[in-house]
């Protein structure tokens, strides 16, 4: 492992997970100051309403609801199957998918609109070509 992999912590997976290496990590998103859209990942000019270079950086909330989800039973070799792949609606704004955790993969137990948290969790034990590792973020059921 390389040292300032020791020192910084692990690696987000993607690049609006912010604070991976401390005890606060959260998801970024960029806020129109026009219209107030809330998008992922960087951009100059606002889809909802056309404003350029009015989005700023902004924390996106743990809180959500359920959109989506599909469940997974074929995949790459190595991913478990089946995964609930789902699209949350993030309180306050900001629509985003990642994987439903801590719930069956049944329909039964899965309901649209359902309260969900996001958690932030080791990437599933993966680390890059020098052995850092990554650390993903997750939904599963509020408690």
């Amino acid at each position: 492992m390389s040292e300032s992999a020791q020192s910084q912590g692990p690696l987000p997976v993607v690049s609006w997970l912010k604070g991976a290496g401390s005890d606060d990590p959260y998801l970024e998103g960029h806020k129109c100051g026009s219209c107030e859209a809330v998008y992922l990942g960087e951009r100059s000019t606002c889809a909802k309403c056309g404003t350029r270079d009015q989005l700023k950086p902004t924390r996106l909330s743990n809180s959500g609801k359920l959109y989506t989800y599909s469940i997974v039973y074929r995949s790459f070799p190595g991913i478990e199957v089946p995964y609930i792949s789902a699209i949350v609606d993030l309180d306050g704004g900001g629509t985003i998918k990642g994987n439903l955790i801590n719930v069956e993969p049944d329909p039964e137990k899965i309901k649209f609109d359902m309260p969900i948290e996001v958690v932030f969790d080791d990437a599933l034990g993966r680390k890059d070509k020098e052995g850092n590792s990554y650390i993903s973020y997750f939904f599963q059921p509020a408690a």
